[in-house]
């Protein structure tokens, strides 16, 4: 069953959701995602949360009716954008500390994501969950650093290379652990900005 097949009138949902205080939530959401990250998204069950935040199994299931949902709510519980922060005065300046920023929570949700990988395929509300709380937020927020430096004058507005950015930042990312074994760190995320997405800007 997807997490489609479950859903219900708005309403409803609202309702089943109104017995848990935010905090409480919260907690089963974290729990969750940091089940995921260790065990991997197949490994996990509405039991195995319940039993690590002490709560009945039917509390969860009274509040979302299928594992996909209750990793889709946790998602979007999680959104942020950290790149939303970042405003140096310059375009290189900014890029630099956005890889800086990336670096810092690269294991965390390089894992998260590895772990949803072949779940997402299978479910487009978890595909739409995932992309909403880590993707869109910092590919918005990078845009805006983009579009700065442009109207700044550092970059064309033409630039071929504009396009790009978001996806050399967020392929680097995933593409490291599988290349080297290692998550791409603060250090690294850097250096490669320098050297490979300043030049191609036209930035030194």
């Amino acid at each position: 069953m997807t997490s489609q097949d479950a859903d219900g009138p708005e309403t409803v949902a609202a309702s089943r959701r109104s017995k848990l205080t935010r905090e409480r939530e919260q907690e089963f959401f974290d729990a969750v995602l940091d089940q995921i990250r260790e065990c991997g998204y197949d490994a996990v069950t509405m039991e195995g949360v319940a039993a690590s935040t002490r709560c009945s199994k039917s509390t969860l299931y009274r509040q979302w009716r299928t594992k996909p949902q209750f990793v889709a709510a946790a998602l979007r519980s999680n959104r942020r954008a950290r790149f939303a922060g970042v405003d140096t005065g310059s375009l290189a300046g900014d890029l630099r500390r956005a890889a800086r920023v990336a670096g810092e929570w690269s294991a965390k949700d390089t894992k998260l994501l590895q772990a949803l990988g072949h779940a997402v395929m299978q479910d487009r509300e978890l595909a739409r969950a995932l992309r909403e709380a880590l993707v869109e937020p910092e590919i918005a927020a990078l845009k805006e650093i983009l579009r700065r430096g442009v109207e700044r004058g550092e970059v064309p507005a033409g630039h071929p290379a504009l396009e790009y950015v978001p996806v050399q930042m967020f392929g680097v990312l995933r593409v490291r652990p599988v290349l080297e074994g290692e998550y791409a760190d603060p250090d690294y995320l850097v250096r490669f900005v320098e050297a490979a997405v300043l030049p191609a800007l036209g930035l030194t």
